[in-house]
């Protein structure tokens, strides 16, 4: 009896051993089980399985103001094309035949050398009935467009104050402007056109300012005041009227 009792000894540690690792595996087995459980459920859940089912919802509205600060590419590719050279050379152009103006002699009217505006210009320069027309001017830039086609604005010039009046027994157009041309290119383009316009044309000159005058027949008159900026430009007058 007594060599038996370690064996049995022997025997209960083994089988305590085994009951420890019996235990960790039906813990594993029964968490597994709820997990599959609860799986189960959500699955026969109408409610969660309408959710996970449903379509998702989008507000065309709000979606196309996502990222609307958001920098996009241009819808083409940035060009920059080559302008055609004679692009707003006008009448101007170089090939243009321009009859030079006759050499200038001393301005005799010292009236224009104090003239400030233009409506004092034209009056220094016209008769009785032009200095009456002349009291009646309105000033717009409109009045530009409006000169004698004899003797227009220069194609590229920028206006800077214009007037006119007209009726009654008044036809008068003035204008002042800048060209971003030589003050000598500029004497013989107006004084081309005043000649083929069949105008007189007399030509002074008072330090940086020339002066170009003359009639016609039907009695229109016309003064161009040409000054010489200095910087390559010009600044004109032009007076135009009966």
């Amino acid at each position: 009896m007594r060599s038996c009792l370690p064996l049995i000894a022997l025997c209960l540690s083994l089988a305590g051993c085994g009951g420890g690792g019996n235990a960790n595996d039906i813990d594993l087995a029964a968490l597994d089980a709820e997990l599959t459980a609860g799986q189960s459920a959500n699955a026969v859940d109408p409610a969660v399985m309408a959710a996970l089912q449903d379509p998702i919802m989008i507000d065309p509205q709000l979606s196309a103001k996502s990222n609307a600060d958001a920098v996009r590419p241009a819808p083409q590719p940035y060009a920059a094309p080559v302008p055609y050279p004679g692009i707003a050379a006008g009448s101007a152009a170089p090939d243009e035949k321009l009859i030079a103006a006759p050499a200038p002699k001393p301005l005799r009217d010292g009236a224009i050398r104090q003239s400030i505006t233009l409506g004092s210009l034209a009056r220094a320069r016209g008769s009785k009935t032009a200095a009456t027309c002349t009291a009646r001017l309105s000033y717009s830039a409109s009045w530009a467009n409006r000169l004698p086609s004899e003797l227009p604005l220069y194609p590229d010039a920028r206006v800077t104050e214009a007037g006119g009046v007209e009726g009654d027994g008044c036809s008068m157009r003035v204008a002042s402007f800048f060209v971003a041309k030589p003050t000598a290119l500029l004497i013989d383009w107006y004084y081309t056109r005043a000649v083929r316009a069949g105008f007189s044309a007399e030509h002074q000159v008072d330090g940086a300012t020339h002066v170009l005058g003359g009639m016609r027949r039907d009695g229109r008159a016309y003064l161009v005041v040409l000054t010489n900026r200095g910087d390559g430009g010009t600044d004109i007058d032009l007076i135009t009227g009966r």
